[in-house]
């Protein structure tokens, strides 16, 4: 069931390869009563949800002790997979929309997650410090960059320093004129064959 995963993660534990495996099951399930995902796209969770979301992990494999922000995570993407593959790195998962917020609580809780936090509310009302804001195509980088620099830690313990890193597709030129000088694109299909990653890119932007 999870292929593509393995494809480019060979190297999971059991336990890995298992939650991996229930998130297939677990988002359709929970996507019947509460939609998360398009109704359309829910029988692509693996290739276009999770394995999207695991693009940052072969941009930058978080150290352990490491504190991420997923900001605007919806049902808990990139944040969910991204914590199965990082167990010993904390995610803190934070949305507006509560009933997003419960499915992503709920899925963490069924496969055994104890590296997730999850919180309902706007980021303004969160004070904590991260090593990273992660995102998938929530708000354009500049503004993204703008709301949660408070939050981004001045301690740098990965190999790039602290920024903000997001998930989005097509021409991102025009997006990011003004933050240009201290963002990176990176195209997604570098990692990823899958003709979904032809236009999907990884932004990063030190902050």
């Amino acid at each position: 069931m999870t292929n593509h995963i393995l494809k480019y993660f060979p190297t999971l534990t059991e336990t890995q390869k298992s939650q991996f495996e229930k998130l297939c099951v677990l988002y359709p399930e929970w996507n019947e009563k509460i939609n998360v995902i398009s109704r359309k796209d829910i029988g692509n969770i693996e290739v276009n949800h999770i394995l999207h979301s695991l693009a940052i992990a072969k941009y930058l494999r978080f150290a352990p002790g490491s504190r991420i922000m997923d900001f605007g995570s919806g049902g808990g993407f990139p944040g969910i997979p991204l914590a199965v593959l990082f167990p010993e790195v904390h995610f803190h998962l934070i949305d507006r929309i509560g009933k997003k917020m419960k499915v992503a609580s709920e899925i963490a809780k069924a496969i055994g997650l104890d590296n997730v936090s999850v919180q309902h509310g706007d980021s303004g009302e969160c004070h904590e410090k991260f090593d990273f804001i992660v995102s998938r195509a929530v708000m354009p980088q500049p503004e993204l960059v703008k709301l949660s620099s408070k939050n981004i830690s001045g301690i740098q313990r990965n190999a790039l320093p602290n920024g903000v890193i997001a998930l989005k597709g097509g021409d991102l030129n025009e997006e990011i004129k003004t933050i240009k000088s201290k963002t990176e694109i990176t195209e997604i299909k570098n990692y990823f064959n899958e003709d979904f990653f032809d236009t999907k890119k990884i932004v990063y932007t030190i902050v």
